[in-house]
Order: structure tokens, then sequence, then C-alpha cells
């Protein structure tokens, strides 16, 4: 498909006839900004610098993604050849070949036209002129204002005056005087001080016989010059007026006519190539794509010079790739190809100053040691002069820092410059960065494989777990192979083995010449001594990830300084951080950091164990923080912080953003309790379990969570504590109930709240009453639930706890409407979304949307459910809970499949049923299916929906939901009836309705009742 990005005239994307509506000028200076430096990374600070100068919105980053977001909508209409737009950290890339991108080829067509001109190939030259003035559309980011769009419009303007001067030369070469005259005028009134163009057009005016127009010209740019610039014109202008006066002719005015074309034989130059033998290759194939374009991208002799820089941590491969590569481009520079090596390395010798790296390159291009000059101002000069005309690969290996590669640039040449190094470099003009990271799976599999080559017989589960015990860093798959190809009688499974030994994998990654410890030393060196400790408590860590807060309570710097530091170890490719101020660091680097640590050269038992507590009670102390915002209504027991208090965090000002952080430290607080399990005491266990239970309970983690409420309760009891024990009793309710096994909770919440009666605890009491009474609903029990929400209505009224009277009156609610008496449902879930609405509380905001779309759902009102269900969907949105969101998509589903829509309720419940049976709701779980068979019986599916129905109703009674147990039985009837099983259609619907009759449901009782005389008036029939 023909696919276009224009920047030249207005903004915008062109794809087989159609063009993009990118609507926003934001949008299309976005899109302009990307593509004029299309196929590389364009950091996120210089995108906001283009789009919006120096007055950049509050939250720039957030502003900018949306506009890339409708870049990427408007690139669709390409189809299938829609390039992609790349997000890195800090960085956005435009994927496309620049040649896609209309001013980018112009630029290049003039640039490469320029470089034919001068007898080389001047045909081929004015093609590309040509073609040039085809993809000009006008003036570039036409509509657009601003410092960048102007900078960018000046950056053409230039270009622009090279093409048609580049024109005009060669028409002046074949004696097209009259035919320059057109191609300059423009120029010549839009650059009226310009003049060597003056110069030009007065020969082309003169040239075509048209003596007063030039002379006139010549006349009034001498007159704009004083005056405009305060300097008396050049000599050009003399020389040409004055020709022109004596008759000269034109072809002997032109600059540089008469001095003649002696052709300079050209010296025989050395050709060095000193590259390290290639290795075997696996994986890397976007890398080397990206930087193969690169470097074979046509360049001219007066272009800058190109600079790919290639960072990573170390023995991620980075040296192998650049000799790789120039392996592979061996034939695109036949002027040579130089390996240089600038750092430490293998070797702890120090890295070498710019005049001896110089001295080193120009020795290899020939010149003798004594004529290389000593000052290093003198060696850059001569480097660059002895370049300037060589189309040579230089790579730089494992440089230290970008004062160190500048003075090696060879300026303007057609060589192009590979540098490699630990850290980001940033500072080098030019500069087009690849990141690597480790390889994929396969791709280190492949690796080792070909590292052994052939005869080595392998097992392939055996490689994929080496490679996963070397991380996929390439240079440990490569020693891990050395280590098997020493050893003739080993297998792959002798090499587990030996890994699975004393002193960990870190220990065993060594050869004969090689151990990665002492690679990673090498980095570790070049750390300062804050850095360093940062570096080795991060060994301490118990989780995957972590937030700078967390180093901070680690080493007991500031937050501050701790986000300076890992920035630090950020550019030296000692973590990553995969999204926006979320650390990671590879296995083997925490093997080293613990390594480090463990050798007790710099921190003490003591410094340990200081900081690992620290740690925990930065998990514990602000996940208590933030529960109380995200789950308010929690009957709490306060914590003993004493002198480990922590710092608020700042982050932490609302529920949403409670909520947010308990689920994105998720993995961490489970990694804390399992810490505290192995090294914690009982009340650490049990206070730290009470903090995260609304937690676990909420997100899921009912596995994690029982077990160790349970051991909470238990202790509390023990201590004699019976306010905690009661609360660890409330918190197990909780749970069980979540899980479904509601005896366990009716239990646990009768003995809490004995207990809150016996000490007069009136908020304490509420709790227990309200987590009674749910799990008395979920079993059916509706009478003996109202009832007890009525009184705690009755007392929650006298406090004007809006928050509390909202729960009541939203459970309320939902016994109300399983007892059919939906007026007095609708009322209560009126009142209650009054109730939270007046405080804020998004959470009961979604339960009480939820609930009335259910009374509109069960009263006949099917859109008005929809609607309501889709302003729910909007809250829990924001809420970030699965189990929340999964309901509420059951829910929906449900009402599609009565609008008739049951090809989207069907796929809608199979994407919520995984996340139902991954968090442990049985309950919501037996009424997805139950639903399914619904929409399956809807569909004609009939077999299918008895299949849905039985493991519904296997579910229902192993948790004994007595209320969806006679939902399930009718349904399930139902289902039979249509499959002409009319026996078992009989005794399912008659167990409906006496389940209905036990709980006191009449509209089940009803239903099941017309059901039953239904279908046995058929049979009599």
């Amino acid at each position: 498909m023909e696919f276009e990005i224009r920047i030249s005239g207005a903004v915008e994307i062109r794809a087989a006839g159609c063009r993009s509506d990118l609507k926003s000028t934001k949008t299309r200076l976005a899109l302009a900004a990307l593509a004029w430096d299309a196929g590389h990374a364009v950091s996120v600070d210089t995108l906001i610098r283009r789009i919006w100068d120096e007055h950049p919105p509050g939250k720039a980053r957030d502003a900018l993604y949306p506009h890339i977001s409708r870049i990427r909508s408007a690139l669709r209409i390409a189809g299938d050849d829609a390039p992609a737009i790349i997000s890195r950290t800090n960085s956005y890339s435009l994927e496309v070949a620049p040649d896609r991108v209309d001013l980018r080829y112009y630029t290049s067509c003039v640039e490469r036209a320029r470089t034919l001109k001068d007898g080389v190939d001047e045909k081929a030259a004015l093609r590309l002129l040509d073609r040039a003035d085809r993809l000009w559309h006008g003036e570039p980011l036409a509509g657009i204002t601003g410092p960048w769009a102007e900078h960018l419009r000046s950056a053409v303007a230039e270009t622009t005056l090279v093409a048609a001067m580049t024109r005009a030369e060669i028409l002046f070469g074949e004696g097209k005087f009259s035919d320059a005259v057109p191609v300059l005028v423009p120029l010549a009134e839009a650059h009226p001080v310009d003049e060597a163009l003056a110069e030009r057009l007065a020969v082309a005016l003169y040239g075509s016989n048209r003596t007063a127009e030039a002379t006139r010209l010549l006349q009034r740019t001498r007159q704009r010059v004083v005056r405009d610039i305060g300097l008396d014109a050049g000599r050009g202008l003399h020389r040409v007026h004055q020709g022109i006066l004596a008759g000269t002719p034109a072809a002997d005015l032109l600059p540089g006519a008469g001095a003649g074309k002696r052709t300079q034989p050209r010296p025989a130059r050395r050709v060095p190539d000193n590259l390290p033998r290639d290795v075997p290759w696996a994986g890397r194939r976007e890398e080397l794509r990206r930087l193969t374009a690169a470097l074979c991208e046509e360049r001219g002799a007066s272009d800058v010079v190109t600079v790919e820089a290639i960072h990573g941590m170390g023995g991620v491969g980075k040296t192998a790739l650049a000799v790789h590569l120039a392996h592979r481009l061996r034939d695109r520079f036949p002027d040579g190809r130089v390996f240089l090596h600038l750092g430490g390395g293998f070797t702890d010798r120090t890295p070498p100053a710019p005049a001896r790296a110089l001295t080193e390159l120009l020795r290899l291009l020939g010149t003798h040691t004594g004529e290389l000059p000593l000052d290093l101002d003198e060696l850059v000069a001569l480097w660059r002069v002895t370049a300037r005309n060589r189309r040579m690969l230089v790579i730089l290996d494992d440089a230290t820092s970008s004062d160190q590669i500048r003075p090696l640039l060879p300026g303007a040449s057609p060589t192009a410059v590979v540098v490699t190094s630990r850290r980001l470099l940033p500072g080098l003009p030019g500069v087009r960065p690849v990141s690597l990271d480790v390889l994929s799976p396969a791709d280190a599999a492949a690796l080792f494989v070909k590292r052994l080559g052939r005869g080595r017989d392998t097992d392939p589960s055996d490689v994929a777990e080496t490679v996963r015990i070397c991380g996929y860093l390439p240079l440990a798959v490569e020693i891990a192979a050395s280590r098997l190809l020493a050893r003739a009688s080993w297998t792959t499974a002798d090499l587990l083995r030996q890994f699975g030994g004393t002193g960990g994998h870190l220990a065993q990654l060594r050869d004969v010449e090689r151990t990665l410890t002492h690679v990673f030393a090498v980095s570790y060196r070049a750390l300062t001594a804050e850095q360093q400790l940062v570096f080795r408590r991060i060994g301490l860590h118990m989780g995957v990830e972590f937030g700078p807060r967390a180093i901070a309570a680690l080493t007991g710097f500031s937050v501050e300084t701790t986000e300076h530091i890992l920035e630090d170890l950020l550019i030296h490719h000692l973590v990553s951080e995969p999204v926006p101020h979320r650390f990671r660091i590879h296995d083997l680097l925490r093997d080293y950091a613990r390594s480090l640590i463990d050798a007790g050269d710099s921190d003490s038992e003591d410094d340990v164990r200081g900081a690992v507590q620290r740690l925990v009670d930065h998990y514990v102390l602000t996940a208590d923080q933030a529960d109380r915002l995200a789950y308010p209504f929690r009957s709490r027991t306060a914590l003993d912080a004493g002198d480990r208090a922590v710092a608020p965090c700042p982050e932490i000002v609302d529920p949403q953003s409670a909520e947010q952080w308990l689920i994105t430290e998720s993995a961490n607080l489970l990694d804390t309790l399992d810490w505290l399990v192995n090294h914690g005491t009982e009340r650490q266990l049990a206070a730290a379990v009470h903090v995260l239970a609304g937690f676990l309970d909420m997100e899921g983690h009912l596995a994690a969570a029982e077990p160790l409420l349970r051991r909470a309760a238990s202790h509390w009891n023990a201590a004699g504590d019976s306010v905690a024990g009661a609360r660890a009793l409330l918190d197990l309710c909780a749970v069980y109930t979540h899980g479904s096994r509601y005896d366990e909770a009716i239990s646990a919440a009768r003995r809490a709240l004995d207990v809150a009666r016996s000490l007069r605890d009136r908020e304490l009491e509420s709790e227990c009453v309200h987590q009674l009474s749910i799990s008395l609903w979920q079993t059916g029990q509706y009478v003996q639930a109202k009832s007890l929400q009525r009184e705690s209505a009755d007392s929650l009224l006298r406090t004007g706890d809006l928050l509390r009277i909202g729960r009541c009156r939203n459970l309320l609610g939902i016994i109300h409407l399983h007892l059919a008496e939906n007026e007095e449902a609708l009322t209560c879930f009126t009142s209650a979304l009054a109730d939270f609405t007046a405080i804020g509380y998004e959470r009961g905001k979604y339960s009480a949307l939820n609930n009335t779309a259910e009374i509109y759902r069960k009263t006949g009102r099917p859109e008005a459910a929809e609607a309501a269900y889709l302003k729910a969907i909007v809250v829990a949105e924001r809420l970030g809970n699965p189990r929340d969101r999964a309901t509420l998509q059951m829910n929906l589903a449900a009402v599609m499949d009565e609008l008739g829509r049951t090809d989207e309720a069907l796929a809608l419940y199979g994407t919520v049923l995984p996340v139902l049976r991954d968090v442990g709701d049985r309950r919501a779980e037996a009424i997805a299916l139950t639903r399914i068979g619904r929409a399956y019986r809807a569909a004609g599916r009939t077999e299918e929906a008895l299949r849905q129905h039985i493991t519904a109703l296997e579910v229902t009674r192993a948790i004994h939901a007595a209320g969806e147990e006679a939902d399930v039985l009718y349904d399930l009837a139902l289902a039979e009836r249509d499959a002409g099983q009319t026996i078992p259609a009989v005794a399912h619907l008659e167990e409906s309705l006496a389940v209905s009759r036990r709980i006191g449901a009449p509209a089940e009782q009803a239903r099941a009742a017309r059901a039953l005389a239904e279908l046995r008036g058929e049979a009599t029939a």
C-alpha cells in the first residue's frame, strides 16, 4: 500500500488515496516531531519542548500520551503496513523508513544530488532534484506556529537553497543560463542579502542577455548588504559586476572558473582492519536491523558523522554486537574497519586518554609515529583531515564518558562511528542510542547450542533451565557453554547439577579466562561510595521490583538522594526502569550485590539487620496509611510504630491512589509477609496481617491470607488482647465470605460480635453486625439478616457516620431485593448512593450503582440496567480491583443476553470467568456459570447450557449458597425441559421451590411454582 507521512505543507498521513484526520494542532506537531527523526528514539523531554516550547502543561508527560494515542489510531489507515510507535524508557520512536516522510526523503535527495554534482553523475543528480521537487508540498508544518516549527522551516529553507544552487550549477555547466534564472529568482527574493546567490543569479541573467537586470540586481544587493549588515559587499559581487561591464563570457564569471580542473592523483591509502573475530550469533534481529539501516544511509563527504551508541549492562553483548555488525557491513566501508578499546573491560588498566587513542587511530591509518603532533588539538585536526574522505567504520569499545569520545569523532566525514559503553553517554552530537537488554529465552538457548557447536548432544529442557539460571545474559550463556565444552565427559545435566551446588549461580559462571563476577566488579568499581552502598543494599530487597522509597529505607538516605543515585545506577545499567519510578535489577547482578554484603567488608551484621527491618517497617507502615484510605470502614488495631515511624507517602492522598499503591506494591507486600513468617516475631506478623487483611481479601489473595489470619487470631488470643483478637476474627470472616466458606464466616463473626458486646465497643459491634449480615444474606437467611441490619441502621443514624450508614442501607437494600421488596430496595440504594456521593466514597458508589442496575434488571427494565452498569463500570475502573470489575462485567453480560445480544454476552462471560476463579470468589463463579447456561439456552445450545448449570450446582452446594442454589436449580430444570428430560426437570423445580421456601424468597418461590405447574400440565397432556 502506498503510504506517506507529509510534513511539507499540511501535516498529514496518506495511504491508498486516503488521508488522516489528526484534528488537534498539537497532535499534528507531535507527529511532525516524531517523523522528523523517523526510525530513531526521541526523548520525552524533546517531544515536550517541540510541542509546547518552554511553556508545557503541568503534567506534560500525561498530556503527551493522548497525542501519541491519536497518532497511533491515525496510522491505522495504512492497514498492515502501518508503522508502530515504540515506547521506551523516557522516549518514543516512530518505526518507519525515513523515505516515507516527505521532508526527510526530500533532504536526502538534495544531499545525494549535491554529492553527485561536479561531473560525477550530473544526470543522476538532476533526477534526484526532480524527485525532490515532487516531494515538496509547500511550507513545512503549514499553519503551525512555535519555535521548533520555525527552526525546522529554517533548516529546510537552507536545504531548498542548496537544491536550487545545485540545479543552477548543473545548468551553468551545460550552458543553459536562461533555464537557471527561474530556479534562482524566487530564492533571491527570499534571501536578499545572500551574496553567493546574487552572484549566480546575476551570471544567469547576464548569460541570458538580460544584462541590465543583472547589473540592477548586483547594485541592489550591495546596497542591501550595507544597509542591513553594516558591511561592504564581498569581492565576488564586485568581480561579477566588473566582468559584466568588461563583456567577459558568462561561464568565466562563475565561482572557481578558470582555476582549471587538475585531477590530483589519489595517494595510496592503508586500509586498516583490526576487527576481532566474529562469534556464533543468535538473536538481536531488531537491533541489527536498526543499526544496519542507520549505517547504510546515503551520506555525502560533508555530512556530520553518524554515531551509533550501543549501551547496556556488563555482559549483555555490546562489543559482540558491534563486531558482528562490522563484519556484516564490511563491503559498505571500503576504506577500513577500525576497532579501538577504550575502557577497563576485562583488564584493570586505566582507560586511555584521548591523545593516546588518537595516536592509535592515526597509526592504524598509516601515519608514521614521527609525523604525529603532541598537542591534543593538533591531533584532533589531523585525525579529522585524515578521515575526511574515508568511508570507514570505527568501533570505539567500552567508552567511559562523553568527554572521552568527543575528540575521537571525525567531524564532517562519510566515516561512521559505533560506540559501546556500560553507561548512557549524553552530550554526544547526533548520537543515536541503542539500549541492549538480555536475550529472549529462545535466543539465549540458540546461542548456547551454537556455542557448543555440532556433535554435542543437548537436552532442550536442560538448555532452557541453564539459560534461565544465566538470566539470559549473553556472556553468562557463553561462559556456561564454555564450561561444558571444557569437560568432554559432561552432559547438560551435569552442568545443571554444578549450578545447584554451593556458592550460588554467580560463582559457577566462570571458565578458564573469564568470570562474571569480575565483569560486574568493573562496573561496581566505577561507582562512588554512595552509589556502591545503594547498589549493595538493593541486593537485600526481597522483591523483584522496587521504588525509591524502599531503597531509601534500606540505605537511610533521603528519598531525593536515593532517586538521584538510582538514576546514576540506571545510567550505568546496573538497574533498569521498566515503568517510570519502578526499578529492577538483573538476577545475577542481585547475586553479586548480595555477595558483596555477605563478604562483610562494608556492611556489618547490625547494618544489614537494621536495613532489612527498616524496609519491612516501610512496607507495613505505608500499607497501614494506604489501607486507612482504601478501606475506611474497617475496624482497626492501631500499630505500635514507636521509634520505627515512617514518613507518610506523599503519593497516597485519596482512596484511588491508596489502592493503586497497594496494587503496585502487591508482590512486595506478600514478600514482606513471607519474611515476617520466617524472621519476624508473632506480634509483628499478626500486626502486619491485620494491616494487609483488606488488601489480601479484595485483591484475591485468599490462599495466602487465611492461614496467616488464623495464626494472628491465635496470637492475640494467647496474648490476652481480646479487641485485637475480635478484629482478627472479622478479618477472617471477610476472607471466608469471599472464599464462599459461609459457615466459617458466620461462626467467626458471631464470636467477634460476642467480644464487641461484652466490651461495649459500638464501632466494633457495628462492623461485626455488618459482616455477619453479609454471610447470612449469602446463605439465604434473609429475614435474620434484615432484622440485624434494621437494628444496626437505627443505631448508626444517631452517629451521623455517613460511611457506615450508607453501607448499612446498601446491604439492607440487597436483602430487600432478594425478598422481592423492590420499592424498599430501590429506596435503600438511592439513599446509599447519596450518602457515598456526599463523602466521595467511590467503592460505595460503585456498589450502589451496581445494585440499582440489578433492581432495574429484575423489574424488566434492561435498558436502564445497562446504563446503570456502565456508570458503575466507570467508577470501578478507577478502583482497579479485579473482583469488582469482573462482577460488573458479569452483570452487564446478563443484561446484554436479555436484550438479545447473546454473542456479546457470551464473549464477556468468557473474559469474566477466569478472573473470578483466580480471585477465589466461588459464589460469583457460580452466578457466572448459571448465567452462561442461560445464554447458551437462549442461543438454542441446550447441551452446553446443561453442562454449565450442572457445574454451577456443584459449586453452590459446595459453598452452601442457598440463594444461588435456588436460581441454578430453576435454570437447570428449564434446560432439561428444552432437552426433553421431563422427569429430572420436575425434580429440580421441586428442589428449587423447597430451597426458596426455606430461605424466604417469595419471588423465587412463585417462579418455581409457575414453571412446575406448566411442566406438570405438559406432562399430563
